[in-house]
């Protein structure tokens, strides 16, 4: 059969050769296939141990230190966690009162600042004569009067002592919110700068008593009542809804009082920054800071352009009574 290789001889010549069929080669197809399949999954394996998931964040990533008076605030935690999966390290720089963030800020100690409202900031710039700027708005917050004796503010008798804080911008709104609630009577009206020297005594039902905004709580059994700011009210567990009055944060004029994150004036472009705010208002970050002011805090968002109107105007409010 053809199959055995053999070839046919001549009639009765030499006998015929016969051939051994040839040794089979091995193919070496397989093996060679199965050693390129071992070589491509060692590379693989070595480019996963070397570049593979990098716990360290996107290569493009970015640190932005921020100071503030309120490190201890919930909101930090979602806010830092949704920057940071945007490659943005938000590194909280705590300051312990509110002169100390605005020079930091102004020294290159820190990038940004969040601690302050418009006014704050207008009255910082003009006093020591530097330009930082607000890059976006966060929320505002009521002032409100509270006391251990009173229940309404009708109840506060002719001739009662009301505490408020003596620094100069929270001063002047305490006066205007005591104006508000029919307590005091201030000169011309009052502004966003009055002082206890404009009250006027002859129309008002009560004297006031300027003292560190911090101990505004701690007077509280000492006095008939006492406008405390909302953060210092929150400390100390003062309920908002016991409070005998307080300013509206939706009205107009609520607008000095918006806070804001600031940044120096070279700085104001930058996208990091702008996003940074934009963070700010996630649902998240707005729904820690509701539920820690209570529901009292009013997410305000306007434009870098108008921020810097309002500052403009109130800078020169603080100048013209400077002079």
């Amino acid at each position: 059969m053809a199959s055995d290789n053999i070839s046919g001889g001549n009639n009765g010549g030499d006998p015929a050769e016969i051939r051994l069929p040839e040794r089979p080669r091995r193919s070496k197809g397989p093996f060679v296939v199965l050693g390129v399949v071992l070589v491509a999954a060692l590379v693989a394996i070595t480019v996963v141990l070397t570049s593979g998931d990098d716990s360290s964040g996107p290569s493009d990533s970015v640190t932005v230190r921020i100071g503030t008076t309120e490190a201890g605030s919930e909101y930090w935690k979602p806010f830092k966690q949704l920057a940071a999966e945007e490659g943005i390290t938000l590194e909280v720089v705590n300051f312990s009162d509110y002169n100390q963030p605005n020079p930091a800020l102004s020294q290159g100690q820190t990038d940004l600042n969040l601690f302050q409202h418009v006014l704050f900031l207008a009255n910082y710039n003009v006093s020591n004569q530097d330009n930082l700027t607000p890059v976006g708005s966060t929320y505002v917050v009521p002032l409100s009067l509270y006391s251990h004796k009173h229940t309404a503010v009708e109840q506060i008798p002719d001739g009662g002592t009301v505490a408020i804080p003596k620094d100069p911008t929270n001063q002047a709104r305490a006066l205007l919110v005591l104006q508000e609630a029919g307590l005091i009577s201030l000169k011309d009206g009052g502004n966003v700068l009055s002082t206890p020297a404009e009250i006027d005594q002859a129309a008002s039902k009560v004297s006031v008593t300027p003292v560190d905004a911090a101990q505004t709580v701690a007077v509280l059994d000492s006095v008939d009542a006492s406008i405390v700011n909302n953060g210092f009210a929150m400390d100390a567990g003062l309920d908002p809804s016991t409070a005998l009055f307080s300013d509206d944060p939706r009205s107009d004029a609520s607008e000095p009082y918006i806070n804001i994150v600031v940044a120096r004036a070279e700085d104001k472009d930058s996208p990091t920054y702008r996003r940074v705010v934009e963070l700010f208002h996630h649902p998240d970050v707005l729904d820690a800071v509701r539920a820690e002011s209570r529901d009292t805090s009013v997410p305000v968002q306007r434009s870098k352009q108008e921020l810097e109107d309002i500052l403009d105007r109130l800078s020169d409010t603080v100048r013209a009574a400077q002079k």
